[in-house]
């Protein structure tokens, strides 16, 4: 009896910790080298990136489109990356991104102290300003769109990428 108790506990314990199968994937550390790491796993296939924050206004509306975008195009990578300015703390960003609809994408949160660094990685002339989306095309093109994505825009290049095999 002790031990069937103590096997539902322990089991209890992985369910709330989120270690059991079928729980979502937590945030990822976004820190050096990442970006390059990114562009390696995902080469060869269309990739969307898009950079936000959970204290900006424009991104709180458009999560939650990219989240039906990425339900409707499962052929499409969809990568978040936190790239707040002001660090925050990850759970607000994974709920931010539950509520979405994203939980279950790749998503990342900047986690090293120089966040310019990072930024630099990334695009040597990005300022730090999100939203900001990266469309990353089958052959490795790089299309950046500064400020909210159009829905329609992604879904223009979401179709150019089936057509381009």
């Amino acid at each position: 009896m002790k031990r069937r108790i103590a096997g539902i506990l322990c089991l209890g314990i992985l369910l709330a910790s989120g270690s059991a199968l079928g729980a979502q994937p937590a945030l990822k550390p976004f820190e050096r080298g990442t970006w390059q790491r990114v562009l390696r796993d995902h080469a060869g296939r269309p990739t969307l990136v898009h950079f936000w924050g959970v204290t900006c206004g424009p991104c709180k509306v458009e999560l939650p489109l990219l989240g039906q975008f990425a339900k409707d195009h499962p052929d499409i990578d969809v990568i978040t990356i936190s790239a707040d300015l002001v660090p925050n703390l990850p759970a607000a960003a994974q709920s931010m991104l539950d509520k979405a609809g994203l939980s279950s994408t790749e998503n990342f949160i900047f986690s090293d102290g120089f966040v310019e660094r990072l930024r630099f990685e990334i695009d040597p002339a990005w300022q730090g300003d999100i939203p900001r989306t990266m469309l990353i095309s089958q052959n490795g093109t790089i299309t950046t769109i500064e400020g909210s994505a159009e829905i329609a825009d992604l879904e223009k290049w979401s179709a150019e990428q089936r057509f381009s095999h």
